[in-house]
């Protein structure tokens, strides 16, 4: 499955603050099936939406 991600958060943020889990549900409270995943290799929290298949017109 491909993904578009909506924004990048570092990990390290403040105790108690959850700014990627805030933006995700700010944006599912708007229709967006936003959800967040963890890229371990740059250690930043994303906010995620699947991207949507298209037809292809070859087929």
């Amino acid at each position: 499955m491909r993904r578009t991600v909506l924004e990048r958060f570092p990990a390290g943020g403040p105790r108690g603050s959850w700014p990627a889990e805030e933006f995700a549900r700010a944006r599912r409270d708007e229709g967006t099936p936003a959800e967040v995943v963890m890229d371990l290799d740059s250690d930043v929290f994303l906010v995620v939406v699947p991207q949507q298949q298209t037809a292809d017109p070859a087929s």
